[in-house]
């Protein structure tokens, strides 16, 4: 439920109606605005009865909401939020955000190497996995603690905030020291007490969709973060599994206007892990821009052809720079379009 206050409407009166919800056993969380203030209405199982609250003085109008989400809501929170990220801001009117990296760290060297490249390309935050949630368990499950100290040192070296996946609540410790954002991944977005635990932190989130995620699904796991008080959370879309066995995932670009009608979060878009074939990636993160994404997740890797995992969806540094070429391109032809 959400409960919008007149413009008029006094201090005293607004503190009257938020002990109005929390009478009813519920929790009230004031949504101030530039013309008026909300309360939303948090932690109801179903249908309140508004009767106590509607008659209220100052009280303009009451919104049932139904949405299993509600803190990550346009509905809520109409105003975009805007992550910061080591000095890099991801969010409406900001400049579009290119992370990128080798989806492993395998050598310090080979992650020094991709550091310099993508800092050299235009790149403004540096990826990489130390702890690789894998498919089978022969695979290569990267280099734990060792690799986090290469990424946070490649990192300092070139002037770039990193962003890597943490597995488990255990690793948070850790990972928050090496790390300037925390990545969920997809196998991970309804791991509910990670999400907890990581809604407890003052740190950026980046939320991957899961790949049998609903848009709903995706938008109540963000809440989970949200919801404990961290809302420094950018959302990812990195394909959905669906009958097709031509592309390694089905890249969903409807959900980023989607999204972004829906949530005052931001969405960028990995087509990297949602084609798994380079050729594929360079037009699919162009058209994840036209389609509004506030940045990418793009692999890159010196050698792609003697990396460790995912060679076949990294681009090379040559590409990665011609990647970068484009994109600024299209950005400022939309610019001029929004003129």
């Amino acid at each position: 439920m959400l409960i919008v206050m007149h413009h008029q409407a006094t201090d005293a009166q607004i503190l009257a109606v938020k002990q109005a919800v929390e009478a009813l056993g519920l929790r009230a969380e004031p949504i101030p605005g530039s013309m008026r203030t909300a309360i939303g209405v948090l932690d109801n199982q179903g249908y309140v009865d508004d009767s106590a609250i509607r008659e209220l003085p100052g009280v303009r109008e009451v919104i049932h909401v139904s949405k299993p989400y509600k803190l990550v809501s346009r509905d809520f929170h109409p105003r975009a939020t805007i992550v910061e990220v080591g000095g890099v801001k991801i969010g409406d009117g900001e400049k579009v955000v290119m992370m990128a990296g080798p989806c492993s760290i395998e050598t310090e060297e080979q992650m020094l190497t991709a550091a310099r490249q993508v800092k050299a390309a235009g790149g403004h935050i540096l990826r990489g996995g130390a702890f690789k949630p894998r498919t089978g368990p022969h695979s290569f499950q990267g280099l734990g603690i060792a690799g986090l100290k290469y990424l946070s040192a490649a990192g300092k070296a070139v002037g770039l905030p990193v962003v890597t996946e943490v597995m488990r609540i255990e690793q948070l410790d850790i990972v928050c020291q090496h790390a300037d954002m925390l990545q969920i991944g997809a196998r991970n977005m309804q791991n509910f007490d990670l999400l907890k635990e990581v809604g407890k932190l003052d740190f950026p989130i980046l939320l991957k969709r899961g790949m049998s995620a609903t848009i709903e699904e995706f938008l109540a796991a963000a809440e989970y973060i949200v919801a404990e008080g961290n809302n420094r959370v950018v959302l990812c879309e990195r394909g959905i599994r669906t009958f097709e066995k031509a592309t390694r995932n089905t890249l969903d670009l409807s959900v980023v206007p989607l999204i972004r009608e829906l949530s005052h979060l931001p969405i960028i878009v990995d087509p990297s892990h949602a084609t798994g074939k380079r050729h594929l990636v360079p037009v699919m993160a162009r058209a994840a821009l036209m389609a509004g994404a506030h940045g990418l997740m793009v692999e890159m890797h010196p050698e792609p052809e003697k990396a460790l995992c995912d060679g076949a969806q990294s681009l090379d540094p040559k590409g990665f720079e011609k990647l970068m070429l484009e994109l600024r391109r299209i950005e400022d032809f939309m610019a001029e379009l929004a003129v």
